[in-house]
């Protein structure tokens, strides 16, 4: 036989008998009660935090694209005026016909 079959053959000592261990021991009592609440305090409150700063974020983008979407607005009927105004100073009747047939 080798030597591996020997060695599997010893059997294995039996485990000690179960002592019960103390319950004050294995418990985490009033201090690891009062550490989890802190710990879902503190949670709760960054949570709270964090939703407050996404909605400010939220509402900051809103009012920038509404700011953005007035300006282009405003450069547009800027844009039209100006068109308008170097059109009335061609004197252009609207019918396609210009005044002076000497000018380009």
């Amino acid at each position: 036989m080798s030597p591996f079959w020997q060695i599997a053959s010893i059997s294995a000592p039996s485990p000690a008998p179960a002592v019960e261990p103390d319950p004050e021991l294995v418990t985490p009592g009033f201090l690891g009660f009062a550490i989890v609440v802190l710990l879902v305090i503190a949670v709760v409150l960054l949570v709270w935090d964090m939703q407050r700063r996404i909605r400010r974020t939220r509402y900051r983008a809103e009012i920038d694209a509404e700011l953005d979407a007035e300006e282009q607005a405003g450069a547009a009927v800027e844009a039209s005026d100006i068109g308008d105004q170097v059109t009335d100073a061609e004197g252009d009747d609207g019918s396609g016909a210009r005044e002076d047939p000497s000018r380009p």
